[in-house]
């Protein structure tokens, strides 16, 4: 085991030797393998966006088996999706890569400014399956969102008691919040400051942009003036917001870029800014195969310093 891999586990000194081993099962497997960074697949949109808004692009992604195989084939750290997905080919591909079972999930039919997830997998589901992590996602700004903190914390302590990883899909949004102010600073920084507190061992947001919403927040970035105006720059504040850098903190992929140069600045932003990976979904699996395999791959050489 790596030094780096050795000082990360060290930050989660509450956690039982199965929860530890189960984290550096991710941080030793796929490329990147020590390094201390992640490149996650995460395959939850035919769920939240529907089957053909996800997959037609690329219609071999219809089949659940494809996502296990394109990040196996890329070396990806681990392969996160809903129950029926992992289900589908978690015997069939069983240890050959770390599996997250995403244990909440919305549509998209409804259309509300408050938004909410249902409960849509288990603990026991991911032990069952030979997951190592479960994720779960959390709406800081909706109406909804104490009932969300509380499930989160829940499923944090069942995990725990069976030695599984916690990882938060922390995303703001709702009627307490702006379009803008879904991705503002300020508001992702706290976002992430929830899901450190509320247990997660891998948090999950969305890159920000140099957009303030709150008022009170505003006057305390610039008095204290906070770096904030490069993507880098606002990438180091987030991970400054995670315990000091003391969680490991992953950045969306986002909606689909085909525009390669724009998706690499993005992942150079995230490396700069002392980010520890990026969990790519769209940008991957609605592109054909030969491309979703040689942008997974440059990802994570630019994760771990190895391209320009």
């Amino acid at each position: 085991m790596t030094d780096r891999v050795k000082e990360i586990l060290s930050w989660y000194g509450a956690d039982s030797p199965g929860t530890l081993t189960n984290l550096a099962r991710l941080l030793n497997h796929g490329r990147l393998a020590g390094t201390g960074k992640l490149v996650i697949l995460p395959v939850d949109q035919g769920f939240e966006h529907g089957p053909a808004r996800s997959f037609a692009r690329n219609p071999a992604a219809y089949d659940p088996r494809y996502h296990f195989r394109l990040a196996i084939d890329a070396g990806c750290n681990a392969y996160a999706a809903p129950l029926g997905f992992l289900e589908a080919g978690a015997r069939e591909f069983a240890g050959e890569i770390p599996l997250i079972l995403k244990t909440n999930d919305a549509d998209s039919l409804l259309d509300e400014p408050d938004p909410d997830q249902a409960t849509t997998g288990t603990v026991e589901d991911a032990l069952r399956l030979g997951c190592c992590a479960v994720g779960f996602t959390i709406y800081p700004g909706s109406a909804h969102q104490y009932q969300m903190f509380e499930q989160a914390r829940a499923i944090a302590e069942e995990a725990k008691r069976y030695g599984l990883v916690m990882v938060i899909w922390a995303y703001p949004r709702g009627s307490g919040l702006s379009t803008a102010g879904e991705t503002a600073i300020d508001v992702v920084a706290y976002a992430a400051q929830i899901a450190a507190q509320l247990g997660a061992h891998i948090i999950k947001v969305k890159l920000p942009t140099d957009h303030l919403e709150t008022e009170a927040a505003r006057k305390v970035y610039e008095e204290q003036k906070i770096p904030i105006a490069t993507q880098a720059e606002r990438v180091r504040h987030v991970v400054q917001s995670a315990f000091d850098g003391r969680r490991i903190l992953i950045f969306s992929g986002g909606s689909a870029i085909f525009d390669d140069k724009a998706l690499y600045d993005e992942f150079r932003a995230i490396h700069d800014g002392g980010g520890f990976g990026s969990i790519i979904g769209r940008n991957s699996f609605q592109r054909p195969r030969e491309e979703a395999l040689t942008m997974l791959r440059t990802a994570m050489d630019i994760h771990a310093g190895k391209a320009a």
